[in-house]
């Protein structure tokens, strides 16, 4: 089968690799339909992700057909259409228990990372009872593959982790799939006043036509002072930071009023300062850490319902085998091509 493979600093390589066979009786192998590509692939090709080694085939979203299952496999069955988790559990462990599945003793966020991905026509997805959602009949796929990551990271790590709530003030930083994901489910909460800032033209506009009331480019633009004056001087409730540089961090750290909370949700390569000697009177809350995909089920059924809309994050489509390079290298100058979201296909 052919699969996207990482093989060292910001190379990825469409090779052959041997189709995926069942090792314990908790895995499924999964026909994968729709795949794509995630900024924390682009975090391992940078050498932020030292625990991924070279020769792993990249992803860990996706939808598509279970091929087999194991025969400790009770909730699926061969034929049956599923979302792929980007987090592997076992459900029993203490961490599970905890309701952080993303650091699961068994599993976690081992798809793409340290076992073989989701970006081929085959993976094995370990733990599949708990792994693996039943696809809707009906639904659109393609959208539901924002569901594997990015809207229930978005949702977890950025809103609900930020305390939103019916008409408070939210600002995100960093218009990506990511904070887009956290607009989107954020808006299902209603706000009084949700901004974006970026200094993209083209997702700043993506954000506004997916709710936000108001996007500021702070290429241009003064954001803190803009913040300030949309909030009477008080700041955000929730100031969420979806980048993951340093930059960003800081200029969250302006944005937040007494009693907030800076929901951190960017991968962070690089330290970054925290200004205690401003905030430590502020009352306020910093959080951070990987998503749970414990919301999977419940932002499913909102999608089916057509309460949230998912395909406006889908800007191109690929197929893997025949351009899953050039995916990359699109995705990797988002700017240029005014890329969000790509789809990739392996049929």
């Amino acid at each position: 089968m052919k699969a996207l493979v990482y093989r060292g600093l910001n190379q990825i390589k469409l090779e052959d690799k041997p189709k995926p066979e069942i090792r314990d009786p908790t895995d499924a192998i999964i026909k994968i339909k729709y795949t794509t590509i995630c900024g924390s692939d682009l975090h391992i090709l940078q050498g932020h992700v030292p625990t991924c080694k070279e020769g792993i085939t990249i992803g860990h979203e996706g939808v598509g057909t279970v091929d087999a299952v194991g025969d400790g496999v009770k909730a699926f069955k061969p034929g049956d259409t599923v979302l792929i988790s980007c987090m592997s559990s076992c459900s029993s462990c203490k961490l599970c228990r905890r309701g952080m599945l993303s650091h699961c003793e068994k599993g976690g966020w081992v798809l793409g990372h340290t076992i073989d991905g989701t970006q081929a026509e085959y993976v094995r997805t370990p733990l599949a009872d708990s792994s693996l959602h039943h696809v809707p009949e009906g639904i659109d796929e393609k959208a539901l593959v924002m569901l594997s990551d990015i809207v229930p990271t978005g949702y977890e790590v950025g809103v609900l982790a930020g305390k939103v709530r019916p008409g408070s003030t939210v600002a995100i930083v960093g218009a990506g799939p990511v904070g887009l994901s956290a607009l989107l489910t954020a808006k299902l909460l209603s706000p009084s006043l949700l901004i974006m800032i970026d200094k993209d033209p083209s997702r700043l506009d993506a954000a506004k036509a997916m709710g936000a009331d108001r996007v500021i480019d702070s290429s241009k633009e003064d954001a803190e002072k803009i913040v300030m004056e949309l909030t009477n001087g008080v700041g955000c409730d929730t100031v969420m930071e979806a980048v993951g540089i340093p930059a960003t961090f800081e200029l969250c750290q302006n944005l937040v009023g007494f009693g907030s909370t800076l929901a951190n949700i960017g991968v962070h390569g690089k330290e970054a300062t925290l200004h205690i000697e401003k905030l430590w009177g502020y009352n306020m809350a910093i959080t951070m850490g990987f998503v749970n995909t414990t919301s999977t089920d419940t932002l499913m059924r909102m999608f089916q319902a057509g309460t949230l809309k998912l395909d406006s994050l889908i800007t191109h489509e690929f197929n893997l085998q025949k351009d899953g390079e050039k995916a990359y290298s699109t995705f990797g100058a988002a700017a240029e091509h005014k890329a969000l979201k790509m789809i990739m296909t392996t049929s």
